[in-house]
């Protein structure tokens, strides 16, 4: 079926008033935001600019796709959504390049975001309001910003390639406007420059976990920083460990949780692992997470998404890790649709599984957060990073102790280094299911092609009550299709834009 229309109701410029130096993004009572060039006078005006930039983390593409984009594309689940074509596209890599109002999403709201932090950043220092001078406040706003242009800028790199260096927003300039696609080394090279803007700039935390998980922050910083030297094709791992212990020895204090199920209970957020989250508030519909009934809520009536794959649930039972799997997956029966891979026929004793990272959907009005960085993927990161640079039995290390967590047994440390890599591959999987982190690990391992060819996946019809002969999925990953296309309307709008190979 298709999507329920509540939801296209967006939340694009939903922001609160900061009044204080330190003060979490949003509050109960969210007002208009500031992204225009000519309204920048007071401390005021660029807090509430600067609460424009972070409120991006509510749009389309943060509130779901980019798990769709990662969890969808990859081994872990299938489309779900009574097989809309947006999403199977995506599944089986037979996106178009004349592609829908979908694709411009996962490409427009990041470059929104962008475009709201290159006009705070140019306007800061033509106002002379004293406030901002106040405890540092100005230069923390210039890393604040610099943090989140990166991190939209990361969504991009990953997603499409390299892309257009958009720097200057507050122009219609055709010479600035269209500018052709810098490559990929380019736009992670601006991420670093940012970055170490945001590290200079930034605290370690502001004094209270309300917020300083929720804002960036030094340890935030380096986190991206590590994923960044991971991600991009010219990675270097040295960089990754430097910034991966940059974060776990940092005075903020992170952590791994004592339990893995706390970090996803829906009441547990500010915790010791939690870097840099989106907070959201239950029942407001300004500031609520709606992404979460498109993913459960079955008593709703209506086939959701991202449903976990049968590759992902026996890769929970092969391991014997019961407690990820409760925490990331639930199963349902007796349910109003007929499932194409679990369920053909809609029999009422069929179990179907749902993405349970989040649990509480509250009629598309949830106050479950979501993690945006955490301390379980960098020390994972940590251990691949050692890995790679040939320090085996640290890398096996690092990794005991975020198997520990849930009670499964050490790796050994006497693994060749290509078997300690095929175990921390699949030992993010396990940790990061639905935290769209999967794609990612699939393309930085180069095994994105071969995971993909070897699935062995089946879809369903139903043939008088009987599901019928299984269906084999075709997914036709080859190495051009590990980016997206470039939306078609962008390559319209401006010439200067080049398709990527393959579509």
């Amino acid at each position: 079926m298709k999507r329920n229309p509540t939801y296209l109701v967006y939340l694009l410029i939903i922001i609160s008033v900061v009044t204080v130096s330190c003060q979490k993004f949003l509050d109960d009572t969210p007002q208009s935001s500031l992204t225009t060039g000519n309204a920048y006078k007071s401390a005021s005006d660029i807090e509430n600019a600067l609460a424009g930039c972070y409120n991006i983390f509510y749009t389309d593409y943060y509130q779901w796709e980019n798990v769709m984009l990662s969890d969808n594309r990859s081994d872990n689940a299938y489309p779900g959504g009574g097989g809309e074509e947006t999403f199977v596209v995506i599944d089986q890599f037979t996106v178009p390049a004349s592609n829908s109002h979908n694709y411009g999403f996962w490409w427009g709201q990041p470059y929104q975001g962008i475009g709201r932090c290159n006009i705070l950043l140019d306007k800061i220092n033509d106002v002379s309001d004293t406030k901002l001078d106040l405890n540092n406040r100005r230069q923390q706003i210039i890393g604040e910003a610099s943090f989140l242009r990166a991190f939209h800028y990361y969504q991009l790199v990953k997603l499409f390639g390299g892309v257009p260096l958009e720097l200057q927003s507050n122009t219609a300039d055709p010479a600035v406007t269209r500018k052709a696609r810098a490559t990929e080394k380019e736009v992670y090279d601006q991420i670093v420059i940012d970055l170490q803007i945001a590290i200079t700039n930034l605290p370690d935390d502001f004094g209270d976990a309300s917020i300083s998980k929720v804002r960036a922050t030094k340890g935030a910083a380096n986190a991206l920083l590590a994923k960044v030297y991971a991600q991009r094709s010219d990675r270097d791992y040295a960089k990754v460990l430097e910034y991966c212990d940059a974060v776990l020895n940092s005075p903020a204090g992170y952590s791994l949780t004592a339990t893995y199920a706390e970090l996803f209970d829906g009441i547990n957020y500010l915790n010791s692992e939690a870097i840099l989250l989106v907070p959201y508030i239950e029942g407001n519909w300004s500031v609520s997470n709606w992404g979460v009934q498109l993913f459960l809520a079955p008593e709703d009536g209506w086939q959701k998404y991202c449903v976990p794959s049968k590759d992902l649930i026996n890769a929970y039972t092969n391991e014997g890790d019961a407690e990820r799997l409760a925490s990331n997956v639930i199963f349902y029966k007796e349910l109003a649709w007929a499932d194409e891979n679990w369920s053909p026929c809609g029999n009422a004793t069929d179990s179907v599984p749902f993405n349970y990272k989040q649990k509480h959907p509250a009629g598309w009005a949830s106050g479950d957060n979501y993690y945006l960085l955490r301390v379980g993927d960098i020390m994972l990161l940590k251990a691949e990073a050692q890995n790679e640079l040939g320090n085996t039995a640290d890398a096996a290390a690092t990794m005991n102790l975020v198997r520990s967590r849930v009670s499964l047994p050490d790796v050994s440390s006497g693994l060749s280094k290509a078997d300690m890599k095929a175990k921390i591959l699949h030992e993010r999987r396990l940790e990061l299911a639905f935290e769209a982190q999967r794609w990612d690990d699939l393309v930085r391992s180069g095994e994105a092609t071969n995971v993909m060819a070897a699935l062995n996946e089946y879809k369903y019809t139903c043939v008088d009550g009987e599901p019928g002969n299984p269906s084999k999925i075709s997914y036709n990953c080859d190495q051009d299709h590990w980016i997206m296309p470039i939306p078609q309307p962008e390559i319209d709008a401006n010439p200067s834009l080049v398709q990527n190979p393959g579509y």
